[in-house]
């Protein structure tokens, strides 16, 4: 069976908000990319993410991105293949919130593509958690996390 997996979370804004706090380079590493972030999240666009705790900056291809409601995203896995990242952003409570999901799927069935996607998971699950903290606080919960 594919390791595949599904997290989310609701954010206090609607889904336009949402969908800048992740497409747009400067709001992403204020909360995310820890090493930064190059180049809006547009369809057909290549873009480079940097993390602290995995050093060196990487492509990210936007296979699709629709303002307020998807953006979907393919990267190399490190365990081999490519996997992709789909974000959804649904309105809730008449759009006074957003329920951000994000699944990845694609990684090799394999014990390396297993372990792979944990860590993703467990990476997504920060992500939309620091994206929550961004957004309704105005504060970065992973600096300093990995360094």
């Amino acid at each position: 069976m594919e390791p595949k997996f599904t997290v989310y979370a609701h954010v206090a804004c609607g889904p336009r908000e949402a969908f800048e706090a992740v497409a747009d380079p400067a709001s992403l590493s204020h909360y995310f990319t820890t090493g930064g972030a190059v180049g809006r999240l547009d369809t057909g666009a290549t873009v480079q993410w940097d993390f602290a705790d995995f050093p060196g900056a990487f492509p990210v291809e936007v296979v699709e991105a629709i303002e307020g409601e998807t953006i979907v995203l393919r990267w190399d896995s490190p365990a081999g293949g490519r996997t992709e990242v789909a974000f959804a952003f649904e309105p809730v409570d008449a759009g006074a919130r957003t329920k951000v999901s994000v699944t990845e799927s694609g990684w090799p069935e394999t014990e390396e593509g297993l372990a792979a996607s944990y860590g993703n998971c467990m990476g997504w699950s920060q992500m939309l958690c620091a994206m929550k903290c961004w957004i309704e606080r105005g504060f970065n919960l992973r600096e300093g996390l990995y360094k």
